[in-house]
């Protein structure tokens, strides 16, 4: 009797082995799922964002407003730093694309998890570049308008005019900073938490 009880303890620590090992590579499969898709929404965000903008400054042009005080310097410039910020936008977006891949393709646990961090840290950078861009932009903007129109310059030699309009463009930048802020913080923030929660379950599974 007792030799019976002992083999039917060693099946079933054999059997409780087995199912340990299905259950976690199921939840893997399912971590990875969820991680794919999550950096795919990424991806598909941050394409959709360069098109919006894309369409704004194509509806919204500023040339003639400036060509209209003699500006083309100006307008070169302007050009000059869109120019740039879409090959920024392009490079991050190229990566996002890249993480996507290398998340979607089925590896071990930790290079997942290296991915999901290494995705982390490419929206971080992303969200804080264009954060840093917004702010740039709104100062370059203020700036012109104050150059080129001569009604902002009259207003500006009034008393106290110059403060009042630093402190509108303070307020003004402040406003769309922690707007876009916000609309990152709820977008890619979200994502990101979930993709960070995908990361601790798998590593629950690594230990």
């Amino acid at each position: 009797m007792m030799e019976e009880l002992d083999l039917l303890k060693k099946d079933w620590k054999k059997n409780e082995s087995s199912f340990e090992q299905i259950s976690e590579g199921a939840i893997y499969k399912m971590i990875h799922q969820k991680s794919s898709s999550i950096v795919k929404w990424i991806l598909i965000i941050s394409i959709l964002e360069m098109l919006l903008w894309t369409g704004i400054s194509v509806f919204y042009n500023t040339d003639e407003y400036l060509l209209k005080f003699h500006s083309q310097k100006i307008i070169d410039y302007s050009r000059y730093l869109t120019v740039f910020n879409y090959i920024v936008v392009t490079f991050f977006i190229y990566m996002f694309y890249k993480n996507y891949k290398a998340i979607s393709i089925i590896t071990s646990t930790k290079q997942l998890m290296n991915d999901i961090l290494k995705t982390r840290k490419t929206v971080q950078y992303y969200v804080w570049y264009n954060l840093v861009m917004i702010v740039i932009s709104m100062i370059i903007g203020f700036l012109l308008v104050f150059s080129v129109d001569p009604r902002m310059h009259e207003l500006t030699t009034k008393h106290n005019g110059l403060l009042f309009m630093i402190v509108f463009c303070i307020v003004c930048t402040a406003i769309i900073f922690g707007l876009f802020w916000l609309f990152y913080k709820l977008i890619y923030g979200i994502l990101l938490k979930r993709l960070y929660k995908n990361y601790k379950e798998l590593k629950k599974i690594d230990l």
